[in-house]
């Protein structure tokens, strides 16, 4: 009984530790996003077309919204995931 105690702590710690790499990861994707809107921001400023630079940061407003979902999307499986592996986890 002791035994199974333990394993059920043991994998619930691994799990929290693995949905900390999602997050992570999370982070790193609204990173990405935010650099490429940035540079979709830049080219706007350096274009003299007003057409073109409203479309340039209709992208870059797409992309970040685009990378935040993303990111979103991987945070609620990591919560998620955890949560019902260590549910699983502890009613063996």
């Amino acid at each position: 009984m002791k035994s199974k105690i333990l394993t059920s702590v043991a994998i619930a710690g691994l799990i929290t530790l693995g949905a900390c790499n999602k997050t992570e990861q999370a982070n790193n994707v609204e990173a990405v996003a935010d650099n490429a809107a940035d540079n979709l921001d830049a080219m706007a400023d350096n274009t003299s077309n007003g057409m073109a630079a409203d479309n340039l940061e209709n992208q870059a407003d797409a992309v970040r919204d685009a990378g935040d979902n993303k990111a979103d999307a991987i945070e609620n499986a990591a919560s998620h995931g955890a949560s019902n592996a260590t549910l699983n986890a502890m009613a063996k």
